[in-house]
């Protein structure tokens, strides 16, 4: 079974605006939130059984910062035409079916800059033998992933409480750290930290040290 995974990319205005304590000033913020998404992206791609990648975006121009322009690094880009996160993701899920139609659809949130690879292709391999599953949060209250294996369609209903939503239309799965700690807080991520960031989080966060540390 081959997979197309879509990740939710919004602009860099206004992303994650709960990790602003975490870095020393606005670009540096922009540039952790972009850090984050460019590792969680990175890993998606290079997960095996993985196809492609889609870019989920909330407009249709490059991002500000440095960030990624449409279909860089191997990524494919939709944009949304209905406002909401639920919206956009039903609406890739749709082009996702009608572009790959032996393929199943998954929806993964795009803040997991622990997220390893491996451990992602193994979720996805066992969310293979079921019709829908998906990947509670480390809380267990959100959700990190939503699988949908053909037939059937992707129905997601992320936001506050979506485990449970979710849990109502497809079966839970176990799920290695990683891709169960999303960052929202500075509390996510030092949590995430501790787990071990991929190379872009890493790098940002020693940027951030750089400028905000003591000079003997």
């Amino acid at each position: 079974m081959q997979w197309t995974v879509l990740i939710p990319v919004r602009s860099l205005v206004g992303a994650k605006t709960r990790l602003v304590d975490a870095s020393a000033g606005h670009m540096e913020h922009q540039s952790l939130v972009l850090a984050i998404r460019t590792d969680t992206i990175a890993a998606a791609l290079t997960a095996h059984g993985v196809a492609r990648v889609v870019r989920v975006l909330d407009r249709d121009e490059p991002g500000e910062a440095g960030e990624p322009a449409p279909d860089q690094a191997g990524t494919i880009s939709f944009v949304q035409r209905t406002p909401g996160l639920n919206a956009a993701l039903r609406e890739a899920a749709e082009y996702a079916a009608m572009t790959w139609p032996r393929d199943a659809v998954a929806a993964l949130v795009g803040d997991l800059p622990a997220l390893r690879p491996a451990d992602l292709a193994d979720a996805l391999a066992r969310a293979a033998a079921m019709p829908t599953a998906f990947v509670p949060d480390a809380d267990g209250t959100g959700t990190t992933l939503l699988t949908a294996c053909p037939p059937h369609r992707l129905q997601p209903e992320f936001g506050l409480g979506s485990a449970a939503r979710h849990a109502a239309q497809a079966v839970a799965l176990t799920a290695a750290p990683g891709l169960r700690r999303d960052v929202d807080t500075d509390a996510d991520l030092a949590q995430a930290a501790r787990l071990g960031f991929g190379p872009a989080t890493a790098a940002a966060r020693g940027r951030a040290a750089n400028v905000t540390g003591c000079s003997s």
